[in-house]
Order: structure tokens, then C-alpha cells, then sequence
């Protein structure tokens, strides 16, 4: 069975990257954003991520928002509505945080301009 490139990074991998978050996993975030045929495989990275952060024991607001800061301002337009949509998909605290960030770096409003 051929996956083909488009299966890799998997999941876990880009929740790996989010969450270690180094110049390094920035530059790989980056990246991925460029290609739209990987806008899936970031968002489900992104879920995964944000799900294991509401289920750790201690929750790290201020790293889930400067995320979501950062892929606010990093984030093609394309993607804005896809990360609120991520980021309002549950009221626990971490994507509440997430939110908070996202919100914060103005984002959507630049993606979706008012009339």
C-alpha cells in the first residue's frame, strides 16, 4: 500500500512539533502551512495536541496561548477559519487558552476582513 507523500507527517508528529515549539518545529509548522494539501494533517496535529494538553495533570495556559498567537500571525488565510473552528471545539481551559491567543494576534480579522 503506497500512503504517498502526503501521509507524512502523521499526527502525532505535528503535535510533537507544537509542543516542543523550538526554532526548529517553528521552521516545520511553517512549512507545513505552505502546502495545502498538509491543512489536514496540521489540524489533526493540532487536535491531537490540544488533547493531550486538557488531559495533562498540569495545564500550561500561557505556552497554549503564545501557540495560538503564533499561529495567528504565522497562518495563511486559508487556515484562519480552520484554527477558530479548532480552537471552539471544546470549553476546556486549553482551547480556551488556544483561543485566547488566536484572538489576540487578530488573525481571522485579517484573513475575513469586516465590510
Amino acid at each position: 500500500m503506497n500512503a504517498g507523500p502526503a501521509s507524512f507527517p502523521d499526527r502525532d508528529t505535528v503535535a510533537d512539533k507544537l509542543s516542543a515549539f523550538g526554532e526548529a518545529d517553528q521552521a516545520f509548522v511553517r512549512l507545513l502551512m505552505e502546502n495545502p494539501e498538509q491543512d489536514d494533517r496540521l489540524l489533526e496535529g493540532l487536535y491531537r495536541y490540544l488533547d493531550i494538553a486538557s488531559d495533562a495533570r498540569f495545564l500550561n495556559t500561557l505556552k497554549l496561548e503564545k501557540l495560538g498567537h503564533w499561529l495567528g500571525n504565522e497562518a495563511p488565510a486559508r487556515l484562519q477559519m480552520r484554527l477558530m473552528e479548532a480552537a471552539r471545539s471544546s470549553q476546556h481551559p486549553a482551547y480556551q487558552a488556544f483561543r485566547t491567543g488566536l484572538t489576540k494576534s487578530g488573525g481571522l480579522e485579517r484573513a475575513f476582513p469586516k465590510a
